[in-house]
């Protein structure tokens, strides 16, 4: 199966990072991770892969090309991943190649060390990868993927330690940016988030002795398992059948959890520090309502990510709320290559304007985010196409205005509207009687943060609105970027 096609206006998203999952403790233990993955699937959708260990068969894996549903749902593959242990994971790729991916580029990769063999899963990005890998190389190291976890193998190959979780604990020392790992040994499931715990892990339980990592919560829900607990930042936990012993690799930690997966990435049915995301974006809504009033007649989401905060703004202001633009749920990745006559169609082919709830209509409508822009004007046009008498634009995040640097696929920031143009400018250029973001207290305070944002110290990693990055890009600054001024002595005094 060949990668994914993308839809004409998908490079005006901002695009899920991975998504891992594992199972120790429980018959086909493989089967739970497949479902576990199926759950995770918004997180990825280019690629899959999962790696079993049955103590008759020993590992086996399975990577493949497309939609767990389309994969792992087989009985002749996965007949082939026995075993009480497995992890998985699904792609969307932030590191490596992004054209024309290979199949070795698919998680989880598999080192064959002297006490045993080891596979693992990452999300996120490793920001000195390049750096990492030009020493590796030099040293001997003979890389098969183009991806920046692959560096995680090499290093515990070099480690002096006697097993592989210390050898593991010594590889993520080396590591800079953001990673929420999980691997597995023979008898062991493991799990690591970075020391500011920038990308989510939680911890399950699943009947008497049964244990299940996972990005999300939602993805223990579809396997009837218990949350236990979120991984802390800069924890390791190595779960054997019915035990799970944690430990702290890198000393104290702070945490700075990526907000972003509040506002988008993070499915709505998941909890998040103890919070529901859906109800987080709904107050999302409430603060732009709050924040930038409007008169107007309706109030539209852009489906599905704008919702729940069109919910909130409809609450909170009174303005009757209406499905105005209707979603094809049938409109795949694996699209049919779109000829020049279909592409030019662009968002048609994934949404359409419900023209008798909109003409004549002051419309609201409510988004998640402003990447590029070009998406937002499509909408627009479509919306004037119907007959609404006026648009304006609600958008529930920040204006993002510099790249993403920990493991979610953004543009240069020369290519983002809002490193390019102020917002009067963009309400300008996209075309729209009004547009308004909500602010970054605003953010703050609908994840819970009543005080708003700590400038001095703040609560969550906010790089892609701020320009603050927690950890320094080495990679990039080597490429040329250029950060905002002050941040890199910022970044220093914190690790400091």
């Amino acid at each position: 199966m060949q990668p994914f096609l993308a839809h004409p206006f998908d490079s005006d998203r901002l695009h899920e990072e991975c998504g891992v999952f594992g199972a120790i403790g429980m018959a086909d233990a493989s089967n739970f991770v497949a479902l576990g993955l199926h759950a995770l699937q918004h997180r990825g959708q280019e690629a899959g892969g999962i790696v079993a260990h049955d103590p008759e068969h020993g590992f086996n894996s399975a990577h493949r090309f497309g939609y767990v549903r389309d994969n792992f749902t087989k009985t002749d593959v996965m007949a082939t991943l026995p075993g009480p242990l497995a992890i998985g994971h699904v792609r969307y790729s932030t590191a490596g190649t992004k054209a024309n991916t290979a199949i070795r580029d698919v998680q989880p990769f598999f080192g064959e060390f002297s006490m045993g063999g080891c596979a693992i899963a990452h999300n996120g990005n490793i920001t000195n990868a390049a750096a990492l890998r030009r020493e590796l190389t030099e040293r001997g190291s003979i890389f098969q993927s183009s991806s920046d976890s692959e560096c995680i193998i090499h290093l515990m190959a070099r480690s002096i330690q006697r097993n592989i979780p210390e050898r593991m604990k010594d590889a993520l020392r080396r590591v800079e940016g953001a990673f929420s790992v999980i691997a597995m040994t023979r008898t062991k499931l493991i799990g690591v988030r970075d020391p500011l715990g920038v990308r989510p892990l939680v911890l399950g339980k699943v009947g008497d002795d049964g244990f299940c990592l996972a990005s999300e919560t939602c993805a223990l829900d579809i396997i009837g398992a218990d949350f236990v607990r979120e991984i802390e930042p800069g924890e390791m936990v190595v779960i054997t059948k019915g035990k799970v012993e944690s430990s702290r690799p890198f000393g104290p930690s702070t945490g700075r959890f990526c907000i972003f997966e509040h506002v988008y990435f993070s499915r709505p049915d998941s909890i998040i520090g103890g919070r529901s995301v859906y109800e987080t974006r709904r107050q999302i809504g409430v603060e732009l309502a709050r924040e930038a009033p409007i008169e107007a007649d309706l109030v539209c989401p852009v489906p599905d990510s704008g919702t729940p905060a069109a919910i909130g703004f409809a609450q909170e202001s009174g303005i009757p709320y209406g499905m105005g633009i209707i979603r094809n749920q049938y409109m795949g990745r694996t699209f049919i290559e779109p000829t020049e006559q279909i592409r030019n169609m662009g968002v048609r082919l994934k949404l359409n304007v419900n023209r008798s709830l909109i003409a004549g209509k002051r419309v609201v409508l409510v988004d998640d985010s402003v990447v590029r822009g070009t998406t937002s004007r499509k909408i627009k046009d479509m919306i004037i196409d119907a007959g609404a008498a006026e648009v304006h634009f609600r958008i529930a995040s920040p204006p993002t205005a510099w790249p993403c640097f920990y493991g979610v696929d953004t543009p240069e920031r020369d290519k983002l509207l809002a490193a390019q143009m102020s917002p009067e400018e963009m309400r300008d250029w996209i075309g729209v009687d009004s547009l308004a973001f909500v602010s970054l207290d605003g953010l703050y305070r609908a994840v819970g943060e009543a005080g708003g944002r700590n400038t001095k110290s703040p609560q969550y990693c906010d790089a892609c609105f701020s320009g603050d990055y927690p950890v320094a890009p080495f990679d990039q600054l080597e490429r040329g970027f250029r950060m905002k001024p002050g941040s890199e002595t910022a970044i220093n005094e914190a690790a400091e």
